[in-house]
């Protein structure tokens, strides 16, 4: 197994003013580079471990020689967790809308697209130190939000269709402390048709 760091859909400075250039060059060319590395580094002392895809490999970390899977854990949750965050930023901003489908589908379970909103931001700007806020969809179809800490993946409470980085890394350059207003601009570059493939 090596797992490699996939180019950008985008040029840095695509996002800008809302994420700019220099964060998304050392967040993508310097730290999720890193998690690449190092994931890569621990899978190479065990050669003969089956090949598996990123996902079956956080499914199943219990199977995993001891010594490294908290190595797989962090790096691989941090390669799987950045490869999603960058398809879900706009490049087209065509899809900076849920379509009538995904929106009736957040009606639903939310009440409303604004409630969503509130909870996701709110799951953001309450995690303590480092981690992600999620939407998921859960085992029932249901979509419900959730944060983790650090590069934790929420694959036991259901599938991530929506992610946000909250490690200071990602915003810090552009927002410095003003947490909730990243995650207030983070709403306005949403691949929305990224989210729904996501769902589907």
């Amino acid at each position: 197994m090596k797992f490699t760091l996939a180019p950008l859909p985008y040029a840095y400075d695509v996002l800008e003013p809302i994420i700019d250039a220099k964060t998304m060059e050392i967040h993508y060319s310097k730290h999720h580079q890193a998690y690449v590395n190092n994931l890569n580094a621990a899978l190479e002392k065990y050669p003969a471990l089956p090949e598996q895809s990123i996902e079956e490999l956080l499914n199943n970390l219990e199977k995993l020689p001891a010594d490294i899977q908290t190595a797989v854990r962090n790096n691989g949750g941090g390669h799987f967790n950045h490869t999603m965050f960058w398809s879900l930023l706009i490049s087209e901003k065509k899809y900076l809308a849920p379509s009538a489908s995904l929106l009736a589908h957040i009606e639903k379970d939310f009440g409303s697209f604004d409630a969503m909103k509130e909870q996701f931001s709110n799951a953001a700007k309450t995690r303590f130190g480092s981690g992600w806020a999620w939407l998921i969809v859960d085992t029932t179809g249901k979509l419900k939000v959730t944060s983790t800490a650090n590069q934790d993946v929420p694959f036991k409470e259901g599938k991530p269709i929506l992610g946000l980085d909250v490690w200071e890394h990602a915003y810090y350059l552009n927002y410095q402390n003003r947490r909730p207003d990243y995650i207030t601009n983070f709403f306005k570059i949403i691949n929305w048709k990224k989210v729904e493939d996501n769902l589907r």
